[in-house]
């Protein structure tokens, strides 16, 4: 499978279905107003230069789609018609887009995507409102198509979501926490790092995977092992995004420069492991040059040699491969052969090998 021309051509398919839920424009008829109407009035012109207009320029911005694409393909793996669920894989790709607009506030974000935070176009109150709405808009399919859903698989289903929603937020705490000097961050060891990010990048990942194995019937053994296989994709995505912060311009001119994270002063993978292995002398400089919170190129390029003298980008990298063939060992003796399987098995090797 050419995993990079099918995640273009669901993507599409998956604006399309965001769009049928959080219109371009709200208008008496969507499908909002249907299942939550208003009492007085719509407020069309307010909601639109508020929600649609900040989210959809984000939107349009790009990005791979890749989380509703596993929830297809899980369906698929287990025998539906991945057309079928398409209204529900929105669910995590929307709410990503979410958490993508709060996190560049949090983190002084300058750009996102090539172009500059929506915060910085709309205004902070803008922002957090409209990230905030679509943690929860893209819920309307489940209240829309809920009497075919059925009772059970839908609690199941709202269950899934607060968990991950839960999870979502400590992994982004402990995240600010340690760029932000809040909590001894030079002293987190590999298993802190790991938690951190089976909290929030595995939530998103973790959430379409269970809650496309529930609607698609699986037993609860095998809704759990899909969680935690998209689990492991999440967080070897994340050391990926670590790796090409620092490796790639192509990666990195979208985020603002080469070493965006430095910049942050963010405990990656990498900084954890050179800190673990490195020299009193290189130790202490390269905490220093994070605690700066540095623009300066030369500065930057510093703390990647140190981080590449010691291995950690080599180490990060086997990692990442290792934590996704490990969850792949434990699913796949219970999933059956079939064209689907393979297609996810290849998905789940790109998103550790791209290269932006």
């Amino acid at each position: 499978m050419n995993v990079e021309e099918f995640l273009k051509e669901n993507a599409a398919k998956i604006d399309k279905a965001i769009e049928r839920y959080i219109p371009r424009k709200f208008d008496e008829n969507a499908v909002l107003f249907r299942v939550i109407p208003p009492r007085y009035a719509y407020n069309l012109e307010a909601l639109n230069k508020a929600i649609a207009e900040p989210f959809w320029e984000f939107l349009d911005r790009g990005g791979k789609r890749w989380r509703p694409a596993l929830f297809l393909l899980i369906c698929e793996a287990l025998g539906k018609n991945p057309q079928e669920y398409l209204d529900f894989a929105i669910i995590p790709e929307v709410i990503h887009n979410g958490t993508i607009i709060i996190d560049d506030i949090e983190d002084s974000s300058e750009y996102r995507r090539g172009k500059p935070c929506t915060y910085k176009i709309y205004g902070l109150d803008i922002a957090i409102n409209v990230g905030n709405a679509i943690y929860y808009l893209p819920l309307l399919p489940l209240i829309e198509k809920k009497d075919q859903i059925g009772s059970e698989k839908l609690s199941k289903v709202y269950e899934i979501y607060v968990q991950e929603m839960i999870k979502l937020s400590l992994g982004q705490a402990m995240d600010i926490a340690w760029h932000k000097g809040l909590a001894d961050a030079d002293r987190v060891d590999e298993k802190a790092y790991m938690q951190m990010c089976a909290y929030k990048t595995g939530t998103l990942a973790r959430m379409a995977a269970k809650m496309a194995a529930v609607l698609a019937d699986a037993d609860e053994e095998l809704v759990e092992k899909l969680g935690r296989f998209a689990e492991s994709i999440g967080v070897a995505f994340q050391i990926q995004d670590d790796l090409l912060d620092i490796v790639s311009s192509d990666f990195a001119e979208k985020k603002g420069g080469r070493g965006q994270d430095i910049t942050e002063g963010k405990r990656s993978l990498m900084v954890i492991y050179t800190l673990s292995k490195a020299s009193p002398e290189d130790r202490k400089r390269l905490i220093e040059i994070l605690d700066m919170h540095t623009r300066d190129e030369k500065l930057k390029e510093e703390a990647i040699g140190i981080m590449t003298r010691y291995g950690a980008i080599e180490y990060a990298k086997n990692l990442a491969k290792k934590l996704v063939e490990e969850s792949w060992s434990e699913i796949d003796p219970l999933l059956p052969s079939s064209e689907a399987k393979e297609k996810l098995r290849a998905f789940a090797a790109y998103l550790i090998q791209r290269k932006i």
